[in-house]
Parts: C-alpha cells; structure tokens; sequence
C-alpha cells in the first residue's frame, strides 16, 4: 500500500472535482464549480490533474467515484467516466457515498455529524455520524427527508453540505442553538475525501467493476 495511487472523481452537485493522492500524499487536485454539466470539463480535469502530477493513467492502482447520491445526471457522468478508465486499464473501482465524504472533513467534532446534500422541493439527502476511535461511523441512515425533518436533533449537532447552506433558516428554525454549522469552504463534497475513504475500502478489499448510482428516491420522486 505505500506506492498505492487512486484517482478519485465527485460529480454529485454543482462543484466538480478530482483528485490523486497515495497514502501519505496528495498528488494534485481540482475543483470546480459552474452551473454547467460535468460532461464538459471532468475528462479535461482528470488530464490536467495527471499532468500536474506526472502519472499515467496505467499507473493508477484503483479509481473512486462519489456514487451519489446526488444530481441524477452528475452522478451517471461520474460513474460512467470512471467506470471506462478503470475498464481500460484493468484497475478496481470504489464507490463513496458523497455524504460522508463530507462527514470526513470534521473528525476534530465528537458530536453528530450531518451532512446534508440538496434535493429540491425543500428535501435533502442526509445521514448522521460520529467519529468513534478516529473512525466514522454511520448512526442515522442514509435517506431523504424533508429539510425540518432532517434538523430534528437532539444533541449539539454539525450540519454541512449545501443542503445545509440552502436550509439554513428551515435548521435554526427547528433545532436552535443545538444546530452548528460548517465554514463556507468545508460545504463541497471534495475528491480527495472520496479518495481517502477509498482507500480504506481497498484495504479491505471492498471495490468492484459494477458500480450502480445510489439515488436514495427515485428520479421525478
């Protein structure tokens, strides 16, 4: 695992990122955000982040994709994309759940952690975790929920992801001084998250080559 590289993609919402990195590095990263389909500049991205650190893509040892959930169409883009890279150089595909690539920025908070990735119709994707043993840890499942539903805590609690900067009133409205918040810069899922959840799961063998999106509700639901 010392000489390990994964190239990692998120195309879950607005921001577009990619990233390598190897146990102890990061190699290079880009992140995006335009209100402009993923389609347009993930494969220019992924080429610029090689260029910048010198890699080839047959020397990449595994690929990482955030597998939702997410914009319907960000996360077919994402997942396809990376899907044809790992195929064409015979390489293992891990798939990370966007929500908690966002819970991973805050293992300094030993409360409950809530990442919330916007749904629309005042709905979001969420989840809840803790970091136990420096280990994060899934305690509220993965769903979609209404915004008031999802900041019904009754703990200190930090929210995060763009869900929580567009509910914010809808979050202080319902859990009050319990309800903490992430800076702006931490709200973005970010590619080498996905990247370093990734790489636990290689360490445990769990990958595959037939990644399928998690939608969490059905696309028109």
């Amino acid at each position: 695992m010392l000489n390990i590289k994964i190239l990692a993609v998120d195309t879950a919402s607005i921001s577009c990122s990619v990233a390598l990195i190897g146990p102890d590095n990061l190699y290079s990263e880009m992140t995006l955000v335009r209100k402009q389909t993923h389609s347009k500049h993930l494969l220019e991205m992924i080429d610029a982040v090689l260029r910048m650190a010198g890699v080839k893509p047959d020397q990449i040892d595994a690929f990482a994709v955030c597998r939702g959930p997410g914009s319907f169409t960000g996360l077919r883009i994402g997942i396809s994309v990376i899907k044809g890279l790992a195929l064409a150089v015979n390489k293992p595909v891990i798939g990370i759940s966007g929500l908690k690539a966002l819970a991973n920025y805050f293992s300094f908070f030993k409360g409950l952690i809530c990442p919330m990735i916007d749904a629309r119709r005042q709905e979001v994707y969420t989840a809840g975790y803790n970091f136990i043993d420096d280990d994060l840890q899934e305690v509220r499942p993965e769903q979609a929920l209404s915004a008031q539903s999802a900041a019904k805590i009754k703990e200190p609690s930090l929210f995060c992801g763009n869900g929580a900067m567009l509910y914010k009133a809808i979050i202080l409205e319902t859990a009050g001084p319990l309800a903490l918040f992430a800076s702006k810069d931490q709200q973005w899922i970010n590619a080498t998250m996905i990247a370093r959840l990734a790489l636990k799961e290689l360490s445990k063998n769990n990958y595959t080559q037939n990644l399928v999106p998690l939608y969490l509700r059905k696309a028109g639901g």
